[in-house]
């Protein structure tokens, strides 16, 4: 079988939309399978259908990645995007051609300073992952390039400004995608960290933070990535081999934090894509932590320890989708602070709450319970307990059903036997583990010999964990202790009907 390039699909009379030639008019860092399904993805329908006429060139921001893969099939690779759409099956196929090459910079140095003084390069796009936006002292400039992801960007930058008639060189337009808070802030941060360190001219660093548009911004789809089980059909069913498929769900949005211009100067207005200028991301943060992130670490835990492994599958339990909905609609949507910072009304919240459901019963996605359990303890702080502290001040009494996230929070983690990779507790005899910060799981093991009642309480009042004392929160302890009592008494399944209210 053919390998997918523009070749092997001039043979296979393909008709679809392609960009073989064009200039390259972003820089992205990170070659991933998100940046592929969301940004690349973007562009180009943008070419398509707005006539961006725009490529790509990649960065591989680390010195193993898939530079090779991708330029093997001459940039190209086939994106599915599967879900529900109104209760129906969606599937969308897609070629995307925006990419123009993969270049590692620290074997292609040459080419990657090459890319700083085209001046019809205007966009950076970069997901480095969370730790990619960090200082590291020990870079130097002399270095080909930096190590981090921000030293490098600060070369970029300065071989742009000493190239391109230094104050009058035109700048770039910076388009964060790590999931870190005020990403675009960051890495800003840390550009003038380098500036500083390296001693570089006080005229360069008023260009970086004058000329140049460090936008933080808020993405999210799922991706989930090559879909090794069907590859080999999927391949058969196109008739080439592409070692590049990427597969995610259909819903996507992309909120960018920065002057209005950008709106008209980004190719995405006029196409018509889920992309919004905004001169504050906080409140589509706000909406998606609460109400996303808050359901899906409410319930994670509590549907696996009766005896899930899937949150689709989950939900195909009447009673878990009932406790699910009842903390959407009855326990977070009531307790947003509703004002003019949060723009949105309660009919807003609740039609974007039904697109969640459906997101979170997409037949193509296997979301595995124990994935997202990961590091709850942070999340539980920063997803939940705002919800559930506006609930206590509104109604003066806290809500059962994310009072249950928190009891399964506590049964889940009440393990017995830590190990270097995790904490070890069972589920009907079988072992799972438990991934967390070291010194969380450390202290849960400290505690392995309590009652769920002990644990409870000596869980809560880690006010360096939760911001306060929990215990101090009126009726918090009461309900816990009665929902311990109920799980131990007649297990997970029926705190969850006890939980769940019908809407």
């Amino acid at each position: 079988m053919d390998r997918l390039s523009y070749n092997t699909l001039e043979k296979q009379n393909y008709q679809g939309f392609l960009l073989k030639d064009a200039p390259v008019k972003v820089l992205q860092f990170g070659e991933g399978n998100f940046l592929r399904a969301f940004v690349d993805y973007f562009f180009d329908l943008a070419n398509e259908k707005g006539g961006y006429n725009g490529k790509v060139a990649i960065v591989q921001p680390i010195p193993v990645g898939r530079k090779k893969e991708i330029n093997d099939q001459d940039g190209l690779y086939t994106v599915y995007l599967r879900g529900l759409q109104d209760g129906e099956k969606v599937v969308e196929k897609r070629i995307v051609s925006s990419i123009a090459t993969v270049i590692d910079p620290y074997e292609q140095y040459g080419e990657f300073m090459n890319y700083a003084v085209d001046p019809q390069i205007r966009f950076v796009v970069s997901n480095t992952t969370e730790a990619g936006i960090a200082f590291d002292g020990g870079c130097a400039f002399e270095d080909k390039p930096a190590a981090s992801f921000p030293g490098k960007v600060t070369q970029l930058l300065y071989e742009r400004y000493q190239k391109l008639g230094e104050a009058s060189a035109p700048g770039f337009v910076f388009l964060s995608c790590e999931l870190i808070d005020h990403n675009g802030d960051e890495l800003k941060r840390c550009v003038n960290c380098y500036i500083d360190l390296w001693k570089l001219p006080d005229g360069f660093k008023a260009w970086v933070n004058d000329k140049n548009v460090f936008c933080s911004t808020m993405v999210d789809r799922i991706v989930t990535g090559y879909p090794r089980a069907e590859a080999d059909a999927l391949n058969a069913e196109n008739g080439y081999l592409d070692e590049n498929l990427d597969t995610g769900e259909i819903f996507a949005v992309w909120y960018i934090e920065g002057p209005q211009y950008l709106e008209d100067e980004l190719p995405f207005k006029k196409v018509g894509l889920p992309i919004v200028v905004t001169p504050d991301c906080r409140p589509f943060k706000q909406e998606k932590v609460r109400i996303l992130n808050g359901v899906q670490t409410t319930i994670t835990l509590a549907a696996y320890l009766a005896g899930n492994d899937i949150m689709r599958f989950a939900l195909k339990d009447p009673a878990v989708t009932d406790f699910a909905r009842s903390v959407v609609f009855n326990e977070i949507i009531p307790t947003l602070p509703y004002s003019e910072e949060f723009p949105f009304t309660n009919e807003d919240l609740c039609k974007y709450a039904e697109v969640i459901f459906e997101r979170l019963n997409n037949p193509f996605i296997d979301h595995q319970l124990m994935a997202i359990s990961l590091n709850t303890t942070a999340k539980w702080k920063a997803r939940v307990l705002p919800s559930l502290l506006g609930y206590q001040e509104k109604y003066g009494n806290v809500p059962a059903g994310l009072i249950l996230g928190f009891c399964a929070y506590l049964c889940f983690y009440h393990g017995y036997d830590l190990r270097e990779n995790g904490l070890i507790n069972n589920r009907d005899g079988k072992e799972y583990l438990i991934q967390d910060d070291r010194a969380v799981l450390e202290f849960y093991f400290a505690h392995k010999d309590d009652s769920l009642e002990e644990l409870a309480e000596a869980v809560c009042a880690r006010s360096d964990w939760w911001g306060l004392d929990l215990r101090e929160v009126p009726t918090f302890m009461d309900e816990c202790r009665r929902q311990l009592r109920l799980i131990e008494e007649q297990g997970m399944q029926a705190a969850i009907k006890a939980a769940a209210v019908a809407l």
